[in-house]
């Protein structure tokens, strides 16, 4: 097959326009700052694969849902977990409940963002987790058909997760794994 100089001319210029409209893209995606006693985490979320994960999250940032809660969950090499309760472990009201959306492709690999449930798949409304290692066995379609909807990931601050998945836990009440000295996020913020 022989190629003419203009036919090689235009499929390195629609190359080159198909790899700006990704970076716009990126560029565009939504990011989330989380301001914790600990240091900073910032977050990009993924609109094309999870929207309605993104949306509510979104919602709740902007609603100050997240202002003053903390990671209530802190399974080291698995997880930290929160967005639900604030210092007194005192559980915060929430919207109704989205759809699972944990079939769009993206995986709990280390430093991503998935929303936490109960064991109905479609429970998911506050809570969160950050991922601290690849937790395959959260990928649809898991344990029970679903698995976890990864909505983002962690682009700065991964030296803050990291120095969160080290605290100390206990069991605080009914709860087990909580850290012993909490862990806040003192804003969550829109910055992109």
């Amino acid at each position: 097959m022989k190629f003419s100089r203009r036919r090689a001319l235009s499929i390195v210029a629609a190359l080159s326009l198909s790899g700006a409209l990704q970076l716009t893209h990126a560029a565009d995606a939504p990011q989330v700052l989380l301001k914790t006693n600990m240091g900073d985490i910032v977050l990009e979320l993924n609109q094309d694969k999870a929207p309605k994960t993104v949306e509510n999250f979104l919602q709740y940032v902007k609603s100050g849902q997240y202002n003053g809660t903390i990671f209530h969950r802190v399974i080291g090499d698995f997880m930290i977990q929160g967005g639900g309760f604030d210092k007194d472990m005192r559980e915060k009201a929430t919207r109704a409940p989205i759809q699972n959306e944990a079939q769009n492709g993206l995986k709990n690999d280390t430093y991503t963002i998935a929303m936490a449930r109960t064991g109905n798949p479609h429970s998911a409304t506050a809570q969160f987790f950050i991922n601290t290692q690849n937790n395959n066995m959260l990928n649809y379609p898991g344990q029970d058909g679903w698995g976890y909807a990864v909505f983002g990931k962690v682009v700065k601050g991964t030296e803050v997760v990291n120095k969160i998945k080290q605290v100390n836990t206990g069991n605080r009440g009914p709860h087990q794994n909580v850290p012993l000295q909490a862990v806040i996020i003192e804003s969550a913020t829109i910055t992109q």
